[in-house]
């Protein structure tokens, strides 16, 4: 049995995380501030006598010295731009940068295997379609999305150094959309806002004309990416990008959403927000080769698994005034 520890394991992608660990009969360590993370995403593991849940802010050191651990999954950061931006910007670079540091300390004194999940966001609005891990980007370092892209960066630019410097064995993933249960009603991603949205028989809003481009990865799929990247060859560090390669529109993404769900919706059209990528699509060849993985649920299936989680979550959702 392993001991691992998922900071920001109360999230979307951390809480589907402990719940698969768990279920192969790991010993798991949840850390989470639950800033935007929620307890009611664990409920269903919470009493394993398998589960520990710390509540903590990553940016301050944390000591773990009753339990050796085995593997850090390194997921704490507000991941949706409504929750890193505005006030909560600077605070989103120090769980980027800060979190980091820590959590890459506590690997070394445990000697503990360490994965960062980085992003597609590193790439920036890219001038290379689809974008391969070998790409450096072409990025704001100043805009109102900095925070959270630019947190990214110097995280993956910490991990490579403790690795270079410390001999701490790291793994780094970029990850692309991801979509489906656990996802917060009110996060302001694309997928949950169109889906609920629809659900409580509000208009589709579709940022610009809806022609931008994005990869959506069902969450089981990356949640598979993610264990077979930590369990991967030792030296493999990456940078290895997990999404599905399949390209929608946003406009075509809001179409399959009405059609699926019904009522009287319309798709409705806003100002792009600043900064926004025109296109997103992963390059997933390296993750085939190395890690022998490439997703399986494909967006139609996926969309219908979401919906019916949300239709359990649309008491929670904030309707726009």
């Amino acid at each position: 049995m392993n001991t691992i520890l998922v900071t920001g394991g109360t999230g979307f992608l951390g809480s589907n995380l402990c719940s698969r660990l768990i279920s192969e009969g790991n010993r798991v360590i949840c850390v989470d501030n639950n800033y935007t993370g929620r307890l009611h995403n664990i409920v269903g593991i919470v009493n394993h006598p398998n589960f520990r849940f710390i509540e903590h802010d990553i940016c301050e050191p944390l000591n773990v010295n009753d339990e050796k651990i085995d593997q850090i999954y390194n997921l704490a950061c507000p991941a949706s731009p409504p929750a890193y931006q505005g006030n909560y910007s600077i605070k989103t670079t120090k769980t980027c940068v800060l979190g980091a540091i820590n959590m890459l300390e506590l690997a070394k004194k445990h000697n503990a295997t360490i994965l960062q999940a980085s992003t597609s966001e590193v790439y920036g609005e890219p001038l290379v379609h689809p974008q391969i891990e070998s790409y450096r980007g072409n990025v704001n370092p100043i805009g109102i999305r900095a925070c959270y892209d630019e947190g990214k960066r110097c995280a993956e630019s910490l991990f490579f150094d403790y690795c270079r410097h410390e001999g701490v064995d790291i793994k780094v993933i970029r990850i692309f959309n991801t979509y489906g249960p656990n996802m917060d009603p009110n996060d302001g991603r694309v997928v949950s806002n169109f889906i609920c949205q629809a659900l409580s028989g509000q208009d589709i809003t579709v940022y610009g004309e809806g022609t931008q481009t994005r990869s959506f990865c069902y969450v089981d799929d990356l949640i598979e990416a993610m264990i077979r990247m930590m369990n991967s060859e030792k030296g493999f560090t990456g940078p290895v990008n997990t999404g599905n390669p399949g390209e929608f529109t946003i406009k075509e993404l809001a179409e399959k959403v009405v059609a699926k769900i019904g009522g009287s919706s319309k798709v409705v059209y806003k100002d792009l927000p600043k900064d926004d990528p025109t296109q997103r699509r992963p390059d997933i060849t390296l993750a085939k080769t190395k890690l022998n993985w490439e997703p399986h649920i494909q967006l139609d299936e996926g969309l219908d698994k979401t919906i019916e989680y949300f239709k359990t979550q649309i008491n929670l959702f904030k309707k726009a005034e």
